[in-house]
C-alpha cells in the first residue's frame, strides 16, 4: 500500500524516477494477449494506436484512441472510441468502427502457489458504419504466471451479439492466445512473442497466428509498443498485422484522497 502511494504521488508531481508500464501487455498493444494486471488505482493512461492489417482483399487501417482509469483497487475502466478506413480495389471507405467500453478486473495477485487471475469485458456498440449491426460482449479470462524476469500469459474469451460482414476489428465468437514476455530492466524494455486461434463461427475456418511485439519506455510516463502478427493458416485472417503506439500515465491531484482541490 505505501508503494503503491508513493507512486501515485510521484505520477502527479511530474517527477516520476522509474515506471512499470512498459510491462503491461494490453489488448492489442502490441499483442492480441493481455496480462491480468490492471492500471494503478487512481491512475490514468492515455493511449494513442494504429492497427494496419493487409489481406483478404482489402487492406484495413484503424485508429482507437483509448482513456483508461483505475477506478478501484485491482479495477480499471476503459473508453475506446476506433476510427477505421478499408481500402479496397482502389476505393477507400471510411467511418466509425463503433465505440468500446471495456472493465478489467483482477482477483487475485500472484502469489506462491496461484497465478494472477483476472475477468474482463467488453461491450461494443452498433455505432458507425463500420461497427458491427448489434452491440455485442466480449468476457475475456485471463491468467499471468512469472519466472523472474519472464511470464506466461495465457487468455479465453467469448464474445456475444450480432456482428455484420462490414463491421472491423470486430472480436470474434472464441478466442484462445498464450504469449511469453522477458524484461530487459536495464532498458525499460519488454519483448514478446504469441500464438492464437480465433473462431468467427458459422463454419468459417479459424484463424490461427503468431505474433512478436516489444513495448520501450520513452520517458518516466511516455511508452511505445510496436507489434507484427503473420497468419499461419492459409484460409483465413489477414495476411500480415502491423500495430504501433503510444501511451501516457497521469495522474489527477484532486481525484486522489487527501488530493488538492
Amino acid at each position: 500500500m505505501k508503494a503503491c502511494a508513493v507512486l501515485l504521488v510521484l505520477l502527479v508531481s511530474g517527477r516520476l524516477h522509474a515506471q512499470t508500464d512498459y510491462r503491461n501487455l494490453d489488448d492489442h498493444r502490441p499483442l492480441r494477449t493481455q496480462d491480468a494486471y490492471p492500471i494503478e488505482r487512481y491512475a490514468f493512461e492515455f493511449v494513442l494506436p494504429y492497427e494496419l492489417e493487409q489481406g483478404r482483399g482489402a487492406d484495413h487501417h484503424i485508429f482507437a484512441p483509448e482513456l483508461s482509469h483505475g477506478i478501484a483497487r485491482n479495477a480499471q475502466i476503459e473508453v475506446e472510441l476506433p476510427f477505421a478506413a478499408v481500402r479496397s480495389a482502389g476505393a477507400t471507405e471510411w467511418g466509425f468502427a463503433g465505440p468500446r467500453v471495456g472493465l478489467l478486473y483482477n482477483f487475485n495477485t500472484e502469489g506462491p502457489v496461484l497465478p494472477a487471475l483476472s475477468l474482463g469485458g467488453q461491450l461494443t456498440l452498433p455505432v458507425g458504419g463500420l461497427a458491427p449491426e448489434d452491440p455485442r460482449l466480449t468476457l475475456t479470462g485471463v491468467v499471468t504466471r512469472s519466472w523472474g524476469l519472464t511470464r506466461l500469459h495465457l487468455n479465453a474469451g467469448a464474445t456475444l451479439g450480432g456482428g455484420g460482414a462490414e463491421a472491423v476489428a470486430a472480436d470474434p465468437e472464441w478466442m484462445i492466445s498464450a504469449a511469453a514476455d522477458r524484461t530487459l530492466l536495464r532498458r525499460s524494455l519488454l519483448l514478446a512473442g504469441e500464438l492464437s486461434a480465433l473462431g468467427a463461427g458459422g463454419g468459417d475456418p479459424t484463424e490461427v497466428s503468431a505474433a512478436i511485439g516489444a513495448r520501450l519506455q520513452l520517458t518516466p510516463t511516455l511508452v511505445a509498443d510496436a507489434g507484427l502478427t503473420r497468419r499461419l493458416t492459409s484460409d483465413a485472417g489477414p495476411d500480415l498485422g502491423l500495430s504501433l503506439g503510444l501511451s501516457y500515465v497521469f495522474g489527477i491531484a484532486g481525484l486522489m484522497p487527501g488530493g488538492a482541490r
